[in-house]
């Protein structure tokens, strides 16, 4: 088994003087490492986070235990380090390593990082040239590395492309063994870096951005993007039919230090039925697939018992939608509560949530119960096609308060189409009832008030969902109704919390930039820009001015309704949901009309077009 030993010593000298020093020299529980000479094609995945985050990834997870599953492959992890880590590497000379064998990354044959967030993009460069590599894709010479992305964000991989050489759209364990083979033929073979690109683009799911060449209308939209040397027309998204038996993870990698979410992870299924308008991750990871009650149980005792954690979640967009979710708990409750593991359920919708299921679910920490209705009247819900009523959310509080909580969080967005201040005044109207709920319950706590805290989002219109034709509210709008909505409040068993304007503005011109953009995520970077996923390190100023800089108008690309017909930068990618559903989807929200979830009624998403059958096989 191989490690660094030379790296190891000069970690020595200085990793007490920095924050968390646990998070930087490996050797947890579960890491694999393995001898160096016996493999052929090594992966270095980069979380362009901190330790702490991206520790806690369900995904990176799976992809690492995967291609470790291969004797002659080797992945290991890469996170960003904080400022003061940083400080000592770039003083000192010490190249971004990689925590299992401590080796720098530039010597690795792909550099692989995982997009989650828009405003991770900076931290991307920051952690190329902290490897001690050239950041922009054109300079870097030579087979190897080859660095890729995938991961949510890169459904519009345009304002990326600068950067990275090739894009693994839809789902990766497939896709990332069959470029890890490819790497070794192509290092065999003594290929070049082009021809690498040029073969990998033959791999479904495999977008490669150089080669394809955009052209721009006068008015700065996008007038075609057109492939070259073979690459298709359309990326197809890439799925793995059978999630059942995909592969899933029996242990993890068990930090030293504190994450997130320090706790076992079970996905349950992928997609989602409900096809809420403003909801990214509910059209690009469609289908929707189920896993195997016994698939599940199998997965929870195989991690609790190899990594001893106490407690366990059940991962997806909407654990409760479960097609038998009551006889999963129960299958999973005899053995959790059993063995003294307490079982979390993050994702629970307001038209699921029964006795039954907070039963189930009866040990969790009491620290209150989260429900998103995203919008305060009837009216607005029915625009975003949440399908939930208000009575669907005080029955739930009523179950919850008769269950023993007391606090209640709703969740709520500002901005969404056809919004008006009536829609602004039905969230506190909403609030108040579910306070005036926990006062109609004869057997609530006495001399232990109710509390409701009021989120508040700016609504970001984003790519591949019905809303991406619909301009962002600009900040005096977004002003405008916080204002309004407080102006009401004066219960202080009310709270409210608001999301910070500039923050979402630029979410949403990352999410919806073209490839000129690329240059102003560049000089933001060169500006000091980096790991803006934290308040402390965002700085709208530097990010004006490299737009500003660059010519850009950041209320092109967030505040402007698009036309039906307008090319967008992300045309060339197809995510399996067609354009005509996103249209009409977005034609019906404007007339007020919901969409029946796909378990009610098939709404022709596209989707078994493009797959084949029937896309909810599990539902049936």
């Amino acid at each position: 088994m191989y490690q660094n030993t030379e790296m190891m010593k000069k970690l020595d000298e200085f990793l007490t003087e920095v924050q968390k020093p646990a998070s930087y020299i490996g050797g947890e529980v579960g890491a694999v490492v393995k001898d160096k000479d016996k493999v052929d094609v090594r992966f270095a995945f980069c979380f362009p986070d901190t330790y702490e985050i991206g520790m806690s990834h369900l995904g990176m997870k799976i992809l690492y235990g995967l291609k470790n599953s291969v004797p002659n492959y080797w992945c290991e992890r890469v996170f960003m380090p904080l400022p003061d880590m940083e400080e000592q590497m770039r003083r000192r000379g010490i190249p971004l390593y990689a925590l299992e064998s401590l080796d720098p990354i530039k010597d690795f044959d792909f550099i692989g990082f995982t997009v989650q967030y828009e405003m991770c993009y900076t931290t991307i460069p920051e952690m190329l040239d902290l490897a001690g590599l050239p950041v922009l894709s054109a300079e870097r010479e030579g087979l190897a590395p080859i660095v890729m992305a995938g991961g949510p964000c890169v459904c519009n991989a345009e304002p990326l492309v600068d950067f990275i050489d090739l894009f693994a759209i839809g789902e990766g364990e497939e896709m990332n063994l069959e470029l890890m083979r490819l790497m070794e033929r192509c290092k065999t073979e003594g290929c070049s870096k082009k021809e690498f690109l040029r073969r990998a683009a033959q791999i479904e799911g495999i977008y490669v951005p150089s080669l394809y060449d955009v052209s721009y209308n006068e008015d700065g939209t996008v007038k075609e993007i057109l492939p070259k040397e073979g690459a298709p027309a359309k990326v197809k998204k890439r799925i793995v039919p059978d999630f059942d038996k995909a592969y899933s993870p029996d242990s993890f990698v068990v930090p030293f230090t504190g994450i997130v979410h320090d706790r076992a992870v079970v996905e349950v299924l992928r997609g989602c039925i409900r096809g809420c308008r403003f909801c990214q991750a509910g059209y690009i990871y469609r289908p929707f697939r189920e896993r195997k009650k016994s698939t599940i149980l199998k997965s929870t005792r195989a991690l609790c018992e190899s990594t001893g954690y106490d407690e366990v979640s059940l991962s997806s967009l909407s654990t409760s939608d479960f097609k038998d979710i009551e006889g999963l708990l129960g299958d999973l409750t005899e053995y959790t509560t059993k063995e003294g593991i307490n079982l979390s359920l993050p994702s629970l919708r307001v038209d699921r949530f029964s006795d039954e299921v907070l039963k189930k679910i009866s040990d969790v920490r009491r620290s209150g119960l989260t429900f998103a209705p995203e919008a305060g009247t009837q009216r607005l819900r029915d625009v975003i096609n949440k399908n939930v009523t208000e009575q669907n959310v005080l029955d739930s509080v009523k179950i919850a308060f008769e269950g023993g909580y007391t606090n209640i969080k709703l969740y709520f967005m500002l901005g969404l189409p056809t919004e008006t201040l009536e829609d602004i005044e039905g969230i506190y109207n909403l609030a108040k009832k579910v306070i005036d709920q926990y006062y109609d319950n004869p057997n609530r706590k006495k001399g232990k008030p109710p509390s409701v805290s009021i989120s508040l989002s700016t609504f970001i219109p984003k790519p591949f969902t019905p809303f991406e034709f619909e301009p962002q509210a600009d900040e005096e709008a977004i002003r405008e109704r916080q204002k309004h909505l407080m102006s009401f409040i004066t219960d202080k068993k009310i709270t409210v919390s608001r999301s910070k304007y500039p923050l979402s503005l630029m979410e949403a011109v990352l999410a919806r930039g073209d490839r000129r953009v690329g240059r102003a995520i560049y000089l933001a970077w060169k500006k000091g820009c980096k790991l803006e996923g934290w308040d402390e390190h965002f700085d709208f100023e530097k990010w004006r001015e490299a737009f500003e800089e660059c010519g850009l108008d950041m209320s092109f690309y967030a505040n402007r309704k698009r036309g039906y017909d307008e090319i967008a930068p992300w045309s060339h990618i197809n995510m399996l949901v067609s354009h005509e559903f996103m249209v009409r989807e977005n034609q019906r929200a404007h007339e007020g009309l919901c969409t029946p979830n796909c378990r009610e009624k098939c709404s022709d998403c596209g989707v078994i077009q493009n797959v084949g059958g029937e896309c909810c096989r599990a539902m049936r």
